[in-house]
């Protein structure tokens, strides 16, 4: 049977992203597929691009990733841009917004955030609406994550999904609702751990055990057949990270140390 190592939300962790990758190769998976957002927030955009370019037999857009080719307004956003190559800054742009294919007979379709744009959110672990950000883009319908949409170039003649895989909540999770499958990645170089509980919201933290999904099936295969998605959470080198980033001069830096220091195992 073939395995796809899904990854994503990097954030320009360079320490996570090595940690993640050599987890993979120890794993003998050579087949890695990327859900966006690989810069921004951290202090390695261009040697983190660099490695995603390299490892990843197909790379999809993140939010991140748009707004550094297309919309780069502030500080923290130029400062990466300064760090990266142009050559890297257009990859980014360039790259599209969903991948699918069959696995054991199941249509498979990976986007970073929704069909319905790179801003929309949806997430089966808490409510958005409170949140400035997200309170317009709030996906409640878990269908609507299996939608053919003009923003993904679809029609309604094209084939729906049985499996959706996406990123962007930076929290890994998986469940079936009405036949359909979905699944989150999690973050490699953010992960952030989310309470079920309403009432304990403002105990969700960042976390020091990164994430990442494999699929294993038969890849291209229109004939049903068994599959798995297996959620994988590993540790890296936290400290170390926050040592470069302390020696850096990147923008809002003590939000990002406040963020990494406080992450729980």
């Amino acid at each position: 049977m073939d395995k796809i190592a899904l990854i994503a939300d990097i954030h320009g962790n360079l320490t996570a992203l090595k940690a993640v990758l050599a987890d993979i190769k120890s794993r003998g998976i050579t087949r890695i597929y990327c859900l966006g957002d690989i810069a921004i927030k951290g202090i390695s955009p261009n040697e983190v691009t660099n490695l995603i370019r390299e490892s990843c037999d197909v790379v999809v857009r993140g939010n991140c990733d748009h707004l550094l080719a297309h919309n780069c307004v502030i500080p923290l956003q130029k400062w990466t841009i300064e760090h990266m190559s142009k050559e890297n800054v257009e990859w980014l742009g360039s790259l599209p917004m969903y991948h699918e294919f069959y696995l054991s007979g199941h249509l498979v379709r990976i986007f970073h955030a929704s069909p319905l744009s790179l801003k929309h959110i949806f997430n089966p672990l808490h409510s958005n609406a409170e949140s400035a950000d997200y309170k317009n883009f709030e996906i409640l319908n878990p269908l609507d994550m299996f939608k053919n949409t003009e923003f993904l170039g679809k029609s309604e003649n094209d084939p729906i999904p049985d499996i959706v895989g996406y990123a962007h909540i930076h929290s890994p999770n998986m469940f079936r609702f009405k036949n359909k499958t979905l699944f989150n990645t999690g973050s490699v170089g953010l992960p952030i751990e989310i309470d079920n509980d309403e009432d304990d919201l403002e105990l969700s933290h960042f976390s020091t055990i990164s994430s990442y999904i494999i699929l294993e099936g038969n890849l291209n295969s229109k004939k049903l057949s068994s599959y798995s998605i297996n959620l994988i959470r590993l540790p890296y080198n936290l400290k170390d990270e926050i040592d470069k980033l302390e020696k850096s001069d990147i923008p809002d830096k003590d939000i990002l140390l406040k963020n990494l220091s406080k992450a729980m195992s």
